[in-house]
């Protein structure tokens, strides 16, 4: 992904940026006339004694370099098909924009992660919805914790960072965590040499904090076309154009002529949110966008320029530079985006949020801890209230895996090798995993798949089969790998023939009202539970729908055990919501297919 909008990195990161990833012959030239700009740009910085200057200079001129990288690396990119999910459905669950709203902010819940330290304890924040970059939380919004309260009722206020001179307890966001970048840890006082049981530890009971969400007054949807390019698009205050539409990419410009609300404060939120369909109907994964148009990008060369110029940094030079700027955002009526996909675009929607109006909303934060292992030993079902209705807009597709065949499951495989290390050369025989590979389960029996490697003839092609030990070669068909090492070849291979066993379920699929549960299910309010004497998880899933028709947002699933690593009692599925109708999946019987392959290998390289 790759979503550039200025202020960008220092040329730190631009110059990593650049150094990373290849390039194809066709850009080579643009790549060596990047590198010799960004060199050039460095050696400039040498000369430039005062150092908030050289810091200035460094970080504009770095994320110009950034941007044009970033243009260059998305305009060579080869164009691969890659589907997504329709990442605004959300929108179209909620009545307005604040009921989003509300839903986001009720939704939010405190876990505390299980944890195998003696003095640290993770809290992690739980949203009702998951975005990844760039389909961040759509309205302007900010969180800001306060302190956590423990079980011996002492307060820990929160710090930015943690210190290793404090002495005592401290709460601090988790450092080490890039998966879930809102997690915050307690971490005790540690002392060399001396065991703190954790247990012994007052715990965190309660987190405080606030938040706040801007949500916009509207959103307008416009669905465009290669038709619509040219044209202006005016739904009252909103003017949107389509200035091309390109094979993978979109130029889209759009003007609001009322100003923001005085709620958005000194942000501006970007108000553009575009996504694309090919010619089946499905929506594409993007691959990165360009915010700035040719005009912003003339005023910040131009602002570069004027800072070149410049013996040394003072404060009036400061000021100019911010006055230019406010007066040319002032200017600027108008929000462009050239947008990326991975994939032929037939069409577009664009999603545009209008914040002439808008909304604030402000709340205090006072959350319950709560603890919820994978597995637990605990007899009873724990409670997870949940004031708000989330759907899962990723199940339907998700689920179409459960009528696979053996043609498709084929069709998916693709293949890729390694010479790298002549030791362990090997083939990867990959698929995108699906709900039919989540149910096939840990059995895999499968038979001995023949495997045999050839010689090239004079004409390149297949030639004499290679006599081999039996440790010369691997096949591991649940990792999908061969493996062979090149040390034990009598003569070179140039292909190899043979088959892979892939494994397809047949899945059976079912619908149960829950006001007629069968014996081994249960529903207590937003919770289902499942007998595992019954229905065991191995061969059986379940999906909720509410009222509506549409499948209800699993929050998190606990098994529940007679002992450690012993066999599961019963499972505990949590909703956003209050299931009417459930779906059973279950897998009623597993074959093997033969995936027959014949791949040229590459040649390793001589050194």
């Amino acid at each position: 992904m790759m979503d550039v909008r200025f202020p960008l990195a220092s040329i730190g990161l631009c110059a990593a940026l650049l150094a990373a990833g290849g390039c194809s012959p066709s850009d080579e030239q643009k790549q060596a006339t990047l590198e010799e700009k960004t060199a050039t740009f460095e050696q400039s910085l040498d000369g430039i004694q005062d150092p908030k200057l050289r810091d200035a200079i460094a970080d504009l001129g770095g994320s110009l370099l950034l941007l044009e990288r970033a243009r260059n690396k998305l305009a060579s990119k080869p164009i691969e098909t890659e589907y997504g999910e329709d990442s605004l459905a959300l929108l179209k669950h909620y009545p307005t924009p604040q009921a989003l709203v509300d839903t986001y902010i009720n939704g939010l819940f405190v876990l505390r992660k299980t944890s195998h330290s003696d003095y640290l304890t993770d809290l992690q924040p739980v949203f009702p919805f998951n975005f990844g970059m760039p389909d961040s939380f759509p309205f302007p919004h900010g969180l800001e914790w306060q302190s956590v309260t423990l079980s011996n009722n002492k307060v820990i206020p929160f710090q930015l960072e943690w210190s290793e001179t404090d002495p005592g307890i401290q709460l601090s966001p988790s450092s080490s965590n890039l998966t879930n970048p809102d997690d915050l840890t307690v971490t005790y006082p540690f002392f060399d040499g001396i065991e703190t049981e954790n247990k012994s530890q007052p715990q965190p009971v309660s987190l405080k904090g606030t938040v706040e969400v801007v949500a916009p007054g509207n959103v307008l949807t416009f669905e465009l076309s290669k038709q619509d390019v040219g044209h202006k698009r005016t739904e009252g205050n909103i003017t949107l154009t389509l200035v091309h539409l390109e094979k993978n990419y979109a130029e889209i410009e759009m003007t609001n002529s009322r100003p923001l609300a005085p709620q958005v404060g000194d942000e501006s939120p970007n108000p553009l949110l575009v996504q694309a369909r090919d010619s089946t109907g499905q929506f594409l994964t993007r691959s990165g966008s360009i915010n700035e148009s040719s005009a912003q990008v003339a005023f910040y060369e131009k602002q570069l320029a004027q800072m070149q110029k410049q013996n040394a940094w003072s404060d009036a030079f400061e000021k100019q530079l911010a006055e230019q700027q406010k007066a040319f955002e002032h200017q600027q009526s108008s929000h462009y985006a050239k947008v990326y996909f991975n994939g032929l675009v037939d069409n577009l929607q664009v999603n545009v949020l209008d914040f002439s109006t808008a909304t604030l909303t402000r709340k205090d934060l006072d959350l319950p801890v709560l603890r919820f292992d994978k597995n637990s030993l605990q007899q009873t079902v724990q409670t997870l209230p949940m004031p708000v209705t989330v759907y899962d807009d990723g199940a339907a597709s998700w689920l179409k895996g459960a009528s696979m065949t053996e043609e498709q499951l084929k069709n998916s495989v693709t293949i890729s090798q390694s010479v790298e290390d002549a030791s362990a050369a090997h083939i990867v025989f990959d698929h995108p995993f699906t709900f039919n590979d989540d149910l096939v389960g840990s059995e895999r029996n499968s038979s001995e798949s023949p495997v045999t490697f050839f010689t090239a003839d004079e004409k390149g092609e297949r030639g004499e089969p290679i006599e081999l030990p039996t440790e010369a070669f691997e096949l591991n068909p649940t990792r999908g790998t061969l493996t062979y090492d090149l040390n034990l070849f009598p003569e070179d291979p140039a292909f190899v023939v043979g088959s892979i066993p892939l494994f397809l379920a047949t899945i059976e699929k079912g619908e149960i009202d829950v006001a007629k549960l069968p014996k081994g299910l249960s529903l207590k309010d937003n919770a289902l539970i499942v007998d595992q004497k019954a229905f065991p998880a191995d061969s059986w899933r379940f999906y909720a729908k509410d009222a509506s028709g549409n499948y209800l947002k699993e929050i998190l699933g606990v098994s529940h055990r007679a002992e450690e690593y012993g066999t599961a009692m019963f499972d505990v599925h949590y909703f956003y919501g209050q299931p009417t109708v459930l779906e059973s999946y279950q897998r009623t019987d597993l074959s093997t297919v033969q995936y027959g392959f014949e791949v040229k290998l590459d040649k390793p390289e001589s050194k």
